[in-house]
This record gives C-alpha cells, sequence and structure tokens, in this order.
C-alpha cells in the first residue's frame, strides 16, 4: 500500500554569501538537495543545471530497482552535461555540485547520494544521518587518524573527494533503498545546516508537532543564528498514511540556484551562461567567501591532510594552554593586589580579649583571613563600659596606626569618664 507525502523546501543565501549556490527539489515522488561550487557562475549554474536535468525523472516507478536505474542514469546525463558545457565555456572551469536525493517507491526509497550534503531520518524520536559525507575529514575519521571532533577544526575541512561536474573522475555514487512507514520525517540538507547546527537541535525541531513548512523556515531560522556563513537549503517530506486528510496538494517545487532560468549570451563573439538572477557590481565583485574544493581521494593527500590537522590541533592545545595560564597569572595577579590592597587598611578590635590594632580588613572569606594583629594593647575589653566595648567588638575603622593610637585614647578617655 503506497503512503501520502507531504513536502517543504526552502533556500536561504545565508549572511555571509552574496549568491545562493544551492539548489534543492520538493516534487511528487523526488526531493534532493544540490550544493554548487566553483564561484559565483560556475556553483549556480552546476547545481541550477542539475537540478533540472534530475527533476525530469519525477514520476511513479513499479520498482526500487527501476527507480535507481533513472536516478543513476539521469545523474550521470548531468554529469556529462556539465563536462561539456564547460569544454564550451572555459570560464565555468572547475564548477561541480553534490546532490542527495530520495525517490519513494510504495513503501521503500531510494537515497542517492554524492558530496556532503545530508539525508537524515527521524524516526521514533531519533535522528539517523542515513548518508556519509564524501569529504577528505570524513576519511580521516573512517580510517581512525583523526577524531570527529579534530575533524571540526581541520583546516581542509570543506574539500570534497566526490562531485558531479567539471573533472575526469567517474562519478561514485552512493545507493540504498531503505523501507519507510507512515509518522518518518526525512530531512535532505545543503551543510549550510548540517556544518552549523547541532543534531540535537534538528532532531527537536523535527520532532516538534509542526509541519513541514513551519519546521523548514525554524531550520533556516536555526542556521541563521549560528551565523550562517554558507548558503543554507533544507527539503523536508513527511510520509503519512493514505487515509490522513491534508490540506496541502503535492506540487513541484524549486528553491535555490535551480529557480532560475540558464541562459545563453553573446558578447563580441563569444557565448557564456548565466542565470537570469541579476546580480549588483558589489556582489559580482565580492571575494571574501569561504569555498568548497573537489580533489579526488588519494594516499598522498590523506597523510597531508593527516598533517595539517595533526599540527592544527597541536597549535590549538598551545593556544589553549597559554589561554589557561593568562587567565590563571591574571587571576592570582588580581589577588595578589587585592591582599596588598588591604594591607594599607587598619581597625581597633577584640585580640585574647584585649583592645588590639589590626592591619588589614575585617571581612573573610571562608578560612582565608585578610587581617592580622599589628599590635595588642594590655587594655581589657571587658573594662570598658558596655557602649564603647560593643564599638571595639563591632570594629572601628582607622586611617593608619597613628589614627588607630588616636582611637584607642579617646575610647579610654570616654571609659574613664564614666
Amino acid at each position: 500500500m503506497a503512503v501520502k507525502l507531504v513536502s517543504a523546501a526552502a533556500s536561504h543565501v545565508g549572511r555571509v554569501r552574496s549568491s545562493n549556490q544551492d539548489s534543492g527539489y520538493s516534487g511528487y515522488q523526488l526531493f534532493f538537495v544540490a550544493d554548487g561550487m566553483g564561484g559565483h557562475a560556475g556553483g549556480e549554474f552546476a547545481s541550477a543545471l542539475c537540478s533540472q536535468r534530475i527533476a525530469q525523472i519525477d514520476a511513479n516507478y513499479a520498482t526500487p530497482d527501476d527507480a535507481g536505474a533513472a536516478m543513476l542514469n539521469v545523474i550521470l546525463e548531468a554529469n556529462h552535461t556539465l563536462t561539456e558545457t564547460v569544454a564550451g565555456h572555459p570560464e565555468l572551469s572547475g564548477l561541480g555540485t553534490t546532490f542527495s536525493g530520495a525517490l519513494f517507491v510504495d513503501e521503500q526509497v531510494v537515497i542517492g547520494h554524492i558530496g556532503d550534503s545530508r539525508v537524515y531520518l527521524f524516526r521514533d524520536g531519533a535522528l539517523t544521518q542515513i548518508t556519509k559525507d564524501h569529504t577528505f575529514v570524513q576519511r580521516l575519521v573512517d580510517l581512525g587518524r583523526i577524531t570527529p571532533e579534530e575533524a571540526l577544526v581541520h583546516p581542509r575541512r570543506n574539500v570534497i573527494m566526490r562531485v558531479l561536474g567539471d573533472s575526469n573522475e567517474v562519478p561514485q555514487l552512493d545507493a540504498e533503498v531503505l523501507e519507510v512507514k507512515p509518522g518518518d520525517r526525512w530531512l535532505l540538507c545543503s551543510d549550510g545546516l548540517c556544518g552549523y547546527v547541532s543534531d540535537e537541535i534538528v532532531a527537536r525541531n523535527l520532532g516538534s508537532s509542526e509541519s513541514a513548512n513551519e519546521v523548514t523556515e525554524v531550520l533556516i531560522g536555526e542556521a541563521l543564528e549560528a551565523g550562517a556563513p554558507d548558503n543554507v537549503t533544507i527539503v523536508i517530506v513527511d510520509v503519512l498514511s493514505p487515509a490522513t486528510a491534508t490540506a496541502v496538494e503535492p506540487q513541484a517545487k524549486y528553491v535555490g540556484a535551480a529557480e532560475n532560468e540558464i541562459v545563453i549570451q553573446d558578447r563580441k563573439g563569444r557565448t557564456s551562461l548565466r542565470l537570469l538572477n541579476p546580480k549588483t557590481l558589489k556582489d559580482i565583485f565580492k571575494n571574501n567567501e569561504e569555498s568548497t574544493d573537489f580533489l579526488p581521494e588519494s594516499d598522498a593527500l590523506l597523510n597531508k591532510f593527516q598533517r595539517e590537522t595533526a599540527k592544527k590541533v597541536r597549535w590549538r592545545r598551545i593556544r589553549q594552554l597559554a589561554t589557561i595560564l593568562l587567565l590563571v597569572f591574571g587571576v592570582a595577579a588580581g589577588l595578589y593586589f587585592a591582599y596588598q590592597y588591604t594591607q594599607t587598611k587598619y581597625f581597633v578590635s577584640v585580640s585574647n580579649g584585649h583592645i588590639a590594632i589590626f592591619k588589614g580588613i575585617r571581612e573573610e572569606l571562608g578560612p582565608i583571613k585578610f587581617s592580622k594583629v599589628y599590635k595588642e594593647t594590655d587594655y581589657l575589653v571587658s573594662d570598658l563600659p558596655a557602649y564603647q566595648r560593643t564599638e571595639v567588638e563591632n570594629s572601628i575603622f582607622a586611617t593608619s596606626t597613628a589614627d588607630a593610637d588616636r582611637i584607642i585614647k579617646e575610647i579610654l578617655k570616654a571609659a574613664a569618664n564614666g
């Protein structure tokens, strides 16, 4: 028995980038995200072209094998188109795109994945990452050469091993078929979300009772709250039983760069491709964004990146130790100067039943005292009248030892006068 699918999709340029190189598609049976790379023109063009080409297989299939074959064929076709396009338009050299998609067939789903976008499944209150990133740092983690924590600070964490696009490598697509059931909530996203928003926050929002559209907008907001240094694209698919009534009718929707039309321009005898999405002059020349790079896997690069990780982690530990030492020194220096300041103060109080002059301040911090007896007199506090005795027991502030001697003389004089 087929299930019912309700979906939502959204894409945001983020707070740093000047153009959106992400694309997303939310259709009838097919859903995916694609994260472009290769500069303004290349990244947008790669994800848009692939998205518009791959979306053409959004249809009902008899079996998951048929669906998987259709997905693989169209991805290879899209990759070939990108390669041919670069050959005719050298200005797009280096373009590429990730792809993470889900094609539903009755109560099963075909997952296709290449790059570092992700597919997640939220089922029975638990979030599971279905795909694995095709990045060098993930490969180093898999080999046990670095830890997941070290991967987060790796200087080459944006280097991808597999993409669709301008490469001599044949695309190596990860594919699998999974069971689906009513109550599932599937999340497909670019690394603009999963790279900056924790799985805990993602799971909490996916587990809410809000609609797919509302959760999509909330997760976009979470990415923006985290700084959103990259484009953010999210597609959510809710799996419902066929009998569940829904107010939303399924419809195909592109988001991000794929929303724009690809056009060919003739300029002085040369043809160039661009998306029909005008940019300002400022956007075109803006080039301070963190980029994603593609490099095919090799042992030499893995060893190089591992050395870079060790160096990065070593310097980070040195900085952390230096920071701790500076903080300890700062606290110790502050306490020292604070104590020295207290030792410029004096007060008159009681020591061993006698009137005494104390150096420091009366206040204490647990077992730590900030005063000591400077001079103990021969005069007993018990010989004082009640008023003067209470004053001494409560302590009387003095500006100096001379001032303390003056205070004691006045107390004794007042006591003698009755």
